[in-house]
């Protein structure tokens, strides 16, 4: 049973987050727990992206505040084997690739990767610069998986929902969740 804590950024990708947070909903019976953490730009640019909807109202997972330490993700003995970060901003991965644990979700990044635990981020911005891609090299070599929010085409979607939902079908089979989608050559 996988533990997991999603961490959501501010950067822009809202998107991803909700579907990902939809589909951990619907998989429930595969995970033991799963733990929210956001930052309150992700919390605005939420409500700009996504038209207001709730972020915390729709979901049965507890939501933790970034500077909340006494969460369970926050230390190794929490046994968390999967810290998702969708969106991931930059700077959140600058502060990852630099060791930097000055909130939640830096610290939870720390965590994961010290225990030799799974860390996907699913990086949104785009272009990148230097900086940003010798963080991602960092971040790899320590253990993280980039996995930028660039969706598929193969399945041919036709809504936003579609394209968005192909990069989180690929961070579910990432996350060694066992999804339907779809799958090339099948």
């Amino acid at each position: 049973m996988h533990k997991i804590v999603v961490a959501i950024t501010g950067a822009s990708g809202s998107i991803y987050a909700r579907l990902l947070l939809d589909k951990l909903a619907a998989l429930h019976q595969q995970w033991e727990a799963v733990s929210v953490v956001m930052t309150e730009n992700a919390k605005e640019v939420w409500q700009t992206e996504l038209a207001n909807r709730s972020y915390n109202g729709s979901y049965s997972f507890p939501f933790f505040t970034q500077q909340d330490f006494k969460a369970p993700f926050a230390s190794g003995s929490g046994k968390y084997n999967t810290m998702i970060i969708v969106p991931c901003s930059m700077g959140t991965l600058g502060r990852i690739a630099g060791g930097i644990s000055s909130d939640l979700i830096t610290r939870a990044a720390d965590v994961i990767l010290k225990e030799r635990r799974k860390l996907i981020c699913v990086v949104r911005d785009t272009p990148y610069n230097l900086v940003h891609i010798r963080n991602m090299e960092t971040v790899t070599l320590a253990g993280g998986v980039i996995c930028p929010a660039t969706p598929s085409f193969y399945s041919r979607p036709t809504t936003i929902e579609e394209v968005a939902a192909t990069v989180v079908d690929r961070v579910l089979d990432l996350a060694g969740l066992d999804i339907s989608t779809f799958r090339w050559g099948s």
